[in-house]
């Protein structure tokens, strides 16, 4: 259980922050940005939930994304503590589990969906937008995360990389399903302005 008696503690004015194993690293440092990066998509998604709570068209896509919501803070604890091979195994990590379930509700949700004839443009309800803009951030924390990964001394689990990667797909799904389940998307026009 995680008890917060105290917001401010003021060992971060140094501009560093510690890792989930006590070990403090400069808040720049690209293991705080993916995991920080994490947080925002998190955020993102609580900013569509406003939209998505609210539609009864989409009860069940904010049902998932309260679901994400809790998934990223798993995440973030994964992140917040590296991988250390000589050490226990007590660390919160995402499972395969969890990459299982968000492919099941990618695949539910895009079983309903009007097919693509074209890129869609981030936009149409304000769910869908805030929903794609999650997935962009998304996307960048996956970089990060793919950064991280290809860094000497440091690693990413196999699941955690695919969590991210699949969670991306299911915000597109999900962003397509609260624009009318695809019908009101907004499509891409190539060359349109020229």
């Amino acid at each position: 259980m995680v008890v917060l008696n105290r917001i401010y503690t003021r060992t971060g004015d140094d501009g560093s922050t510690a890792l989930g194993t006590g070990e403090r690293r400069a808040k720049c440092d690209l293991r705080i940005e993916a995991y920080g990066t994490i947080d925002e998509a998190n955020s993102a998604i609580g900013l569509a939930r406003v939209s998505t709570s609210k539609d009864p068209n989409c009860a069940r896509v904010d049902a998932m994304l309260l679901c994400v919501q809790n998934d990223l803070f798993d995440l973030g604890a994964d992140l917040c503590v590296p991988i250390n091979p000589s050490a226990g195994s007590e660390s919160l990590r995402i499972m395969q589990s969890q990459i299982d379930r968000l492919e099941r509700k990618i695949d539910e949700l895009n079983a309903e969906l009007a097919p693509l004839r074209s890129f869609v443009l981030p936009g149409g309800s304000p769910a869908s937008a805030a929903l794609h803009l999650a997935r962009t951030i998304t996307r960048r924390a996956e970089r990060l995360l793919v950064a991280l990964a290809s860094t000497e001394g440091e690693a990413v689990s196999s699941p955690a990389l695919k969590y991210v990667n699949r969670l991306s797909d299911f915000l597109f799904v999900a962003a397509r399903y609260a624009n009318n389940k695809g019908n009101s998307d907004i499509l891409w026009m190539p060359g349109q302005n020229r």
